[in-house]
């Protein structure tokens, strides 16, 4: 009889488990740096796309703000208030006149604004 010339069927079944168990365990590792490295990039992306919009706010911000500053400049200055009108004529001023007393009553009108008012209703 010959001797062996190998490491036999155990032999060969405990290499096969360690050199799978090795390969199980390098693919393991290669697949979550590969995810590890996804995830900083999409990160990265997120981060860049966050960051474009914040410009873009700034600047439609500052858009706005141009544009305020330039209707502001461009605004015309409020006319004076007009001058009081010339007292009415016959029944109109009896009307004012019944409604000027009429907010006395209520309660709306002070003693001195009733006084101012009528002077203007009456031209005095």
């Amino acid at each position: 009889m010959r001797g062996r010339r190998g490491p036999g069927l155990v032999g060969t079944m405990a290499r096969t488990a360690v050199i799978a168990g090795t390969a199980t365990a390098v693919s393991g590792k290669v697949s979550a740096g590969q995810q590890q490295k996804a995830a900083q990039q999409a990160a990265a992306q997120e981060q860049q796309a966050q960051l474009a919009a914040a410009q873009q706010q700034a600047q439609v911000d500052a858009a706005v703000q141009a544009a305020m500053a330039q209707q502001a400049a461009a605004a015309p200055v409020a006319p004076a208030a007009p001058a009081a009108p010339a007292a009415p004529a016959g029944g109109d001023t009896i009307a004012q006149l019944e409604k000027l007393a009429g907010l006395k009553a209520a309660g709306v009108l002070t003693d001195e604004e009733f006084a101012a008012q009528k002077a203007k209703i009456l031209g005095s």
